[in-house]
């Protein structure tokens, strides 16, 4: 009887607050850093390249719009363009817009095979919006994955000091 906890004993134990382990803590701060860690790669692209097919850097996207041989489309908000400008060479379209497909082909002339360079912030929305566009059957879209803030491909469009146009809604 003697190895029996009183009553005494199990009211406090009730009453103890609950207390986190070492352990447990280590597990909240580890999953915290590791889930920073994701977020942080993706919204930087970090794990982005150029120089792979289907991609140019900001200096190629420049010269190919200015050639004339790709239609360099900035993707990004107008709230973006406002703060930063537009890529000389670039067309401005809003990515979110719902008849963004029908809009381009209006900058293509209505061809799907017109080589296409899509330009965002870091990289992360032009890759998608590359795969959207070419199950839409555009054969030619070409990611810029470094942007205009730069990424793990590069330093962007605004750090190599390409030029920039003001931007102001119409």
């Amino acid at each position: 009887m003697a190895d029996r906890p009183t009553e005494r004993a199990i009211t406090d134990r009730a009453e103890t607050p609950a207390r986190i382990t070492r352990r447990g803590f280590g597990v909240v701060v580890g999953g915290c850093i590791v889930g920073g860690a994701v977020f942080a790669s993706r919204w930087y692209n970090i794990a982005a390249q150029a120089g792979v097919e289907g991609t140019l850097s900001t200096p190629d996207a420049y010269a190919a719009a200015k050639g004339g041989t790709i239609l360099l489309v900035d993707i990004r908000r107008p709230d973006e363009w406002e703060r930063t400008g537009i890529g000389e060479g670039a067309v401005p379209l809003d990515m979110r817009r719902k008849d963004f497909t029908d809009a381009l082909l209006t900058h293509t002339g209505g061809r799907t095979d017109t080589p296409v360079a899509l330009i965002c912030a870091r990289g992360v929305r032009s890759r998608r919006m590359s795969e959207r566009l070419t199950a839409a059957g555009f054969t030619t879209i070409i990611d810029v994955p470094e942007g205009m803030l730069g990424s793990g491909a590069g330093p962007g469009w605004l750090k190599r000091g390409l030029p920039i146009v003001a931007w102001a809604p119409d």
